[in-house]
């Protein structure tokens, strides 16, 4: 029986990462060791990014939602409230969209979350 060496799965599983590494600043895109690095630790940002980014885009909707609650004299806490109270249930992303691009209808809900708390 023949001799199976490891080159054909070695050459695939380093042109693998070198492709992956593909526009990486100086030798992180040449040699197959700082590639490898490389790879594995932007693999790691990119999972961590993918978590921040629900974070900031909720961050960013709450700061759209309260600067149009402070237009409407209400604060951004007390607005919830008085929502869940008056049953609506809109999530964060459609109530700031709603304070951007229609202000009377977001002037609306502020008024049933007060009638709400009242």
């Amino acid at each position: 029986m023949a001799r199976v060496k490891g080159a054909l799965a070695t050459r695939k599983r380093r042109k693998k990462i070198l492709k992956l590494a593909k526009g990486y600043w100086g030798a992180k895109s040449k040699h197959f060791k700082m590639a490898k690095e490389a790879v594995m630790k932007s693999g790691n940002y990119a999972y961590i990014g993918r978590k921040q980014k629900k974070r900031d885009f909720r961050r960013l909707w709450i700061t759209r939602i309260s600067s149009g609650c402070k237009a409407n004299g209400i604060n951004y806490s007390t607005f919830m409230n008085g929502l869940k109270k008056a049953g609506i249930t809109l999530n964060r992303k459609m109530l700031s969209e709603i304070a951007i691009a229609d202000a009377e209808a977001f002037t609306a809900l502020v008024e049933k979350a007060k009638a709400a708390l009242a």
